[in-house]
C-alpha cells in the first residue's frame, strides 16, 4: 500500500536524514564567502564612522589606553551655542549663493558650448572644464594672494589705475566667488551632457506653435535640463558646505566661521572639545543625507526622457549679436578661474619683497628674482613632499583600484547574498564630509593595535576609503557595459574562473581600470582635508607642504614657486589618459 505525501508537509529526503538541501548549502557557502570582503568594506568606512557616532554620546574621545563607553548626552549642548548657528547660518548662505552662482556660470558655458552658433565652441569647452585640474584650495590660496583687503595684487592694480574700489576676498561674498568658480566645472560637465544628448523635438514643437527662442529654452529647454540641473546643483551645494580648505584659507582671515572650520577649531582647541565636534559632525552628515532624499524625492515625481531609439541631434540656436559676448563670457571666467589665480602665484614666486604698493616697483633693479624656483626644487620640503605623495597616491590609486574591480565584480557578476550590502556601504563616503571622516581615521587608527599611524600607510588606508566611490563606480560601470560570454567561454574550456578573469576579462576593462587608477591617483595628489588629520612631519605630501608654507608668511615665495610646481604635476597627469591613449591606439595600427 503506498502512501502520498501532500507536498506542503512532506520532508525531503534530504532534510529527514538531517542533511542540509543544496541551495541552502549553496547560499550559505555564498554567504560566508562575501564575508571577507563585507569586513574590509566595513572596516574602511563603517568603523571611522562609528566612531564619530560613539564619540557624540561619550564622555571621552576614542584614543590609545582610553577606549571607554560612558555614554552622556551633554555634548550636545554645543548645538545651542551661537557660534555654531553662527556657523551654520554662514555655510548654509556660502552654499546656497555658491550654488546659484555656479550653475549660473557653468550652465550658461554648458548652454552656449552644446546648443548655440558661437564661434570657438571647444576653446569654450576647456574654459569651462580646466578649473577641475586647478585644486581648489591652491585657487584659494592664490586669490588670498590677489584679494587680500590690505596689499592684494587686484587692489594694488586699481590703487594704480586711481580707482577707489576694493576688493575683499575674505568677505562672505568674496568666498561665495571663490567657491562657485571652481565647483562650476560640475555643473558645466553634467548639464553639457544632458544638453548634448536632448531631442530637438520638443523645441520644435514650441517654435511651430509661436513660442520665441528664448521662451522655448525657458519653458522647454531648461526644464528638461531638470535633472542635470539639481544633480549638479546637489552635488556642489554638498561639496561647498563640507569645504574646509578654502573655507579656512578666505573664510577664517575674515572671522567667518563655517561648520567645517568649526569642527576643525573644536578638535583644536585646548583642551580639545572632540567629542561636541564629533555631534557637529553627525548633524552635518544627516543634512547630507537628507538633501540628497529630497533631490531623489523631486525627481521621482516626473519623466524626463527625451532620447529614445531614434537617432537625434541637437538643436543649434543661433545667437546673431550675442555670439561675441557669449565668448567673451567664457574668456572672462578663464581668466578669473585660471589666468589670474597662476599670474598671481608666479609674480608671488619671483618679486623679491612681498609688499608692493604699486606694480612700478617690479621695474625696480632686482625687484624680480627667479631663484625661489630653485630653492624649491632642491629643498628637503620639496623632495620629501614628492616622494611621499608619489608613494601615497600611487599605492592608494593601486589599492582602490584593486578593491574597486573585486567589489564591482562581486557585485554585479556573481550571485553573493551580500551584493545589495557591499554597493550601499561602497557609497557611503559620499555622505560622509572629509572633515568628519578624516575625525575618524584619526580616532580608528590611534586605538587599533595596529602601528600604521604616523606611517604613510595610514594615508595610504584614508584616501582609499574616501576614494572607494569613484573607484567603484567606475569599474561596475564598465563591468556592466561588458558582457560576460567571453568569460564564461574560458572557464567551459577549462580555465578557473580567476584565471578567466585575468585573461579574459581584465583585458577587456584595460582602459576603465588604467581610467580609474589615474582618477583615484589625481584625487589622491589634490587631497588636502583627509591627510590634514593623520599627517606627521615625517609623513607630509606636497598639499600639506603648500598649505603649511602658505599659512607661514615667511616662505611665500617658496610656497607660490611650490604651488606652480605642483599644477604643472596635476596638469601632466591629467594629460596621461590622452597620451597613454594615443599610444595604445597606435600600438594597434
Amino acid at each position: 500500500m503506498s502512501t502520498v505525501l501532500d507536498p506542503a508537509t512532506e520532508t525531503p529526503p534530504t532534510e529527514a536524514a538531517g542533511g542540509t538541501p543544496p541551495a541552502r548549502r549553496a547560499r550559505s557557502k555564498g554567504r560566508f564567502a562575501s564575508l571577507p570582503l563585507v569586513l574590509v568594506v566595513a572596516f574602511l568606512v563603517l568603523v571611522p564612522a562609528g566612531f564619530i557616532l560613539l564619540a557624540s554620546v561619550s564622555s571621552d574621545v576614542p584614543r590609545p589606553g582610553n577606549f571607554s563607553f560612558s555614554l552622556t548626552l551633554r555634548n550636545f549642548k554645543v548645538l545651542a551655542e551661537g557660534g555654531l548657528l553662527g556657523a551654520a547660518g554662514n555655510s548654509v548662505l556660502m552654499a546656497a549663493g555658491a550654488t546659484v552662482l555656479a550653475l549660473l556660470i557653468g550652465g550658461s558655458l554648458a548652454f552656449i558650448c552644446a546648443r548655440t552658433d558661437t564661434p570657438l565652441r571647444r576653446l569654450v569647452f576647456l574654459s569651462g572644464m580646466m578649473p577641475l585640474f586647478l585644486p581648489s584650495y591652491v585657487g584659494a590660496l592664490s586669490w588670498a594672494v590677489l584679494g587680500s583687503p590690505g596689499s592684494g595684487l587686484l587692489n594694488v592694480a586699481l590703487h594704480d589705475l586711481g580707482l577707489g574700489v576694493r576688493v575683499d576676498v575674505y568677505s562672505l561674498p568674496g568666498v561665495t566667488m571663490v567657491m562657485a568658480m571652481y565647483y562650476a566645472p560640475y555643473a558645466f560637465l553634467l548639464i553639457h551632457g544632458a544638453m548634448s544628448l536632448m531631442n530637438p523635438d520638443l523645441e520644435d514643437a514650441a517654435g511651430v506653435h509661436g513660442g520665441s527662442t528664448w521662451r522655448t529654452i525657458r519653458s522647454v529647454t531648461v526644464p528638461l535640463a531638470l535633472p542635470a540641473i539639481l544633480g549638479s546643483g546637489l552635488l556642489i551645494f554638498i561639496h561647498v558646505l563640507e569645504n574646509f580648505p578654502v573655507a579656512q584659507v578666505l573664510a577664517t582671515p575674515g572671522q567667518i566661521d563655517t561648520l567645517p572650520t568649526f569642527i576643525y577649531r573644536l578638535i583644536n582647541t585646548t583642551p580639545s572639545r572632540g567629542n561636541e565636534a564629533a555631534v557637529v559632525s553627525v548633524v552635518l552628515v544627516a543634512a547630507v543625507v537628507v538633501m540628497t532624499l529630497v533631490q531623489r524625492r523631486i525627481l521621482a515625481r516626473r519623466s524626463y526622457t527625451t532620447v529614445s531609439g531614434k537617432g537625434v541631434k541637437a538643436r543649434v540656436l543661433p545667437l546673431g549679436s550675442l555670439r561675441l559676448p557669449a565668448l567673451a563670457l567664457a574668456f572672462a571666467y578663464f581668466m578669473m578661474s585660471m589666468v589670474l589665480p597662476l599670474s598671481a602665484l608666479l609674480l608671488t614666486a619671483v618679486r623679491t619683497s612681498p609688499y608692493m604698493q604699486s606694480f612700478s616697483a617690479l621695474g625696480r633693479p632686482g625687484a624680480v628674482d627667479f631663484s625661489s624656483f630653485a630653492q624649491a626644487l632642491s629643498s628637503d620640503v620639496f623632495a620629501k613632499a614628492t616622494a611621499n605623495s608619489v608613494i601615497v597616491a600611487v599605492a592608494a590609486a593601486l589599492a582602490g583600484t584593486a578593491l574597486a574591480f573585486i567589489l564591482g565584480y562581486t557585485v554585479y557578476r556573481t550571485k553573493l547574498s551580500a551584493r545589495g550590502t557591499l554597493e550601499a556601504i561602497s557609497m557611503v563616503p559620499l555622505a560622509i564630509p572629509a572633515v568628519v571622516l578624516g575625525i575618524g581615521l584619526l580616532w580608528t587608527w590611534l586605538v587599533m593595535p595596529v602601528p600604521v599611524y604616523g606611517t604613510l600607510w595610514v594615508l595610504v588606508i584614508g584616501f582609499v576609503a574616501i576614494q572607494l566611490p569613484q573607484g567603484f563606480r567606475g569599474i561596475a560601470a564598465a563591468i556592466q557595459a561588458t558582457d560576460r560570454d567571453l568569460e564564461d567561454s574560458a572557464v567551459l574550456l577549462g580555465a578557473r574562473r580567476i584565471r578567466a578573469i585575468s585573461a579574459v576579462t581584465v583585458p577587456l576593462l584595460r582602459v576603465s581600470i588604467s581610467s580609474t587608477f589615474l582618477l583615484l591617483m589625481m584625487l589622491s595628489m589634490r587631497e588636502i582635508t583627509v591627510p590634514l588629520f593623520l599627517y606627521t612631519n615625517d609623513t607630509r605630501i606636497l598639499s600639506i607642504a603648500i598649505y603649511d608654507q602658505f599659512e607661514n608668511g615667511g616662505a611665500l615665495r617658496s610656497a607660490a614657486a611650490l604651488a606652480l610646481m605642483y599644477c604643472l604635476l596635476m596638469f601632466v597627469l591629467s594629460l596621461l589618459p590622452r597620451l597613454l591613449g594615443a599610444r595604445g591606439s597606435a600600438g594597434r595600427l
